[in-house]
């Protein structure tokens, strides 16, 4: 009796081995603006993530499906530091999507103290490269836009004289700073420094203290609606300057502005037409998939989506599980990773640098001029 029942345990362990675990689902989450002013951006962050999603799982990357958990933090810290607070505590995710640097800044406390990577492709404060090992960049931050920039339109444009309107939070102070630093060690002036509370919508109190200063090109530095009305507003009110922005103006919805017209706004640099495969995929299907061609910001939350994909498939290649420490352990243990855009790899900090674009607004869309290779 003794010897049948180890026959028994003998075959069971057969069984098990002969056959692998039961698939195991992934769920990952998403804090965009899903609502209110910014909810523009939370459907084109979306629309990059779900496509990724869709790739890994028509791909089998993984041993079961994964999906992703969106929570509405209608671009506003308290919202989500609530939505944050769930996917942790609730959806018990590894990995959390973010974006908008006040955002960003707000989760990352909760990201640090629950080991769960939060990662950013929209925010460009530079000091979300701060913000502890579980806090990773897909982005280019705001110092590398403006370094990317400065020099282009002092030495290739002229235009020395700069006036600086620009949202009071951390991506308007960060903003402020780096053209502080940049603009005399090419030998321009930020001759004025105009902050703007975030709800602010009336602008034309701004438009005249900005024709009074006469300046070469006018930097906005504000996200959503309300870098739409100050665009406007401007050339409403007779400011003619040249107008210059960062990547948060490469939104369909503010590049069609008959206004925009002629503005210079930077984004990083990705080849559209690169025969990577990679990269032809995900223009191809994202074109195929929405009817319009991807953006920078598209491109951003597939590369975060897809490098959890990666990262999560190392794992299980290990027999380890998906957790956020093991998901900081492989990202830092890897060499580079195959994105759209090409094989990128990590700095230390958790960010990415990436070649910076110069374009200019032309009949409703960017063309690119320049492109300027930068160091952290």
């Amino acid at each position: 009796m003794n010897t049948f029942r180890l026959c028994i345990v003998v075959a069971g362990l057969h069984l098990a081995t002969a056959f692998p675990s039961q698939a195991a689902d992934h769920q990952i989450g998403a804090l965009f603006p899903l609502s209110g002013p910014n909810a523009t951006y939370g459907d084109i962050f979306m629309s990059g993530a779900d496509l990724a999603v869709d790739h890994i799982n028509a791909d089998e990357l993984l041993s079961g499906e994964l999906s992703l958990r969106y929570e509405d933090s209608q671009a506003l810290p308290q919202r989500a530091v609530v939505g944050m607070t769930k996917l942790v505590n609730v959806d018990q995710v590894p990995y959390v999507l973010s974006a908008f640097t006040g955002v960003s800044k707000a989760i990352s406390t909760l990201a640090q103290r629950n080991q769960v990577v939060a990662v950013n492709g929209g925010g460009v404060g530079p000091d979300l490269a701060q913000l502890g090992e579980y806090f990773w960049n897909v982005i280019p931050l705001a110092n590398l836009e403006v370094r990317g920039l400065v020099p282009y339109l002092v030495e290739e444009e002229g235009l020395k004289n700069v006036v600086l309107i620009y949202v009071d939070d951390p991506l308007g102070q960060a903003i402020r700073t780096e053209l502080e630093t940049e603009l005399p060690t090419v030998g321009g002036t930020l001759v004025d420094a105009l902050s703007v509370p975030t709800t602010a919508q009336q602008f034309s109190g701004i438009a005249a203290k900005v024709r009074a200063a006469e300046p070469d090109a006018v930097y906005i530095a504000s996200y959503g609606a309300q870098q739409l009305q100050i665009v406007k507003q401007l050339r409403d009110n007779g400011v003619d300057a040249q107008l210059v922005t960062y990547s948060g103006y490469s939104v369909s919805e503010a590049l069609a502005l008959p206004e925009s017209e002629g503005l210079i706004y930077t984004t990083q640099s990705v080849d559209y037409d690169s025969d990577d495969p990679v990269t032809k995929r995900f223009v191809d299907d994202y074109t195929a998939k929405y009817g319009r061609a991807p953006t920078a910001y598209n491109v951003n939350y597939y590369n975060a989506v897809r490098l959890f994909g990666l990262l999560a498939h190392a794992l299980e290649d290990k027999g380890q599980a998906v957790t956020g420490a093991n998901l900081l352990a492989e990202r830092m243990a890897t060499d580079s990773f195959d994105l759209v855009g090409g094989t990128v790899s990590f700095q230390d900090d958790g960010t990415l640098v990436a070649p910076i674009q110069i374009n200019i607004v032309t009949d409703g869309a960017g063309q690119p001029v320049a492109t300027v290779d930068v160091a952290d």
